[in-house]
């Protein structure tokens, strides 16, 4: 076309307004391309020079390497961003540094092969939507390991956040047996559930706090004692769905 009617200007090597809709700030995007698998951004970062990480003085251009990374999905297709990204020399020679490559932990972690967008989003369909670890792989276009490699160092980090614990105020509690299949292989089959079915403003929906291996009394008895006295001395309402062999404990 010789007078393109698009956003983008002829004259313009960028668009802010595609910058815009890739939506990775501080970034611009380059190209688009469709394959069979998924759909692929060519991105760059906006900034011309960098800072040696070891001594600070303003590194030397060195050329680009190419990171392709695993990003959420776009309009329910596999999305891959292939990232340009700047290597530097310090000039420095005291510096112990020699060669490095521009970072953004925003965007993703060294190494890393799932964007930080996309491990954000995979957590999210876990938690409101039901998805699985393999459904959440085939929706990225990529295996369960490389799926389950980024997302569990994430969930582990909340599970271990003390955090988590505060503003209960309303407990639910209810035993489930979570398979019937060899222990060895799948683990405990019993489980005891707890919740937090606290509503208000910092918790528009209820949320599960813990599974505990066990379905007796004891079970939840030892984990309110593991909370702590303050914890206790804020839950008002505690509601339990009990098994029979609880209530016969209790009495």
């Amino acid at each position: 076309m010789s007078h393109p009617t698009c956003c983008c200007s002829a004259s313009l090597d960028r668009c802010d307004r595609c910058d815009l809709l890739v939506g990775l700030e501080g970034f611009h995007l380059m190209s688009v391309a469709r394959t069979p698998d998924a759909l692929v951004l060519d991105i760059e970062s906006c900034d011309r020079c960098a800072g040696c990480p070891g001594c600070g003085v303003i590194a030397q251009g060195h050329g680009r390497m190419v990171v392709e990374v695993i990003d959420a999905p776009w309009a329910g297709i596999p999305t891959r961003f292939r990232w340009f990204k700047r290597r530097w020399i310090c000039r420095e020679h005291a510096c112990q540094i020699a060669t490095f490559t521009e970072q953004n932990h925003s965007v993703c972690a060294p190494r890393a092969r799932l964007s930080v967008r996309a491990i954000r989003w995979a957590i999210r369909q876990l938690r409101f939507e039901g998805a699985t670890i393999s459904g959440l792989a085939r929706q990225l276009g990529t295996t369960w390991n490389t799926m389950w490699s980024h997302i569990k160092p994430r969930l582990q980090a909340a599970s271990d956040d003390p955090a988590r614990f505060a503003g209960v105020r309303v407990l639910g509690v209810d035993e489930h047996v979570w398979h019937h299949q060899d222990r060895r292989r799948r683990g405990p089959r019993e489980l005891t559930g707890i919740v937090d079915l606290t509503r208000g403003e910092d918790h528009p929906t209820a949320r599960l706090l813990d599974l505990v291996p066990g379905r007796s009394g004891t079970v939840y008895k030892n984990w309110l004692a593991e909370r702590g006295e303050d914890f206790r001395a804020g839950v008002q309402i505690a509601t339990l769905d009990p098994l029979q062999g609880q209530q016969e404990r209790r009495r």
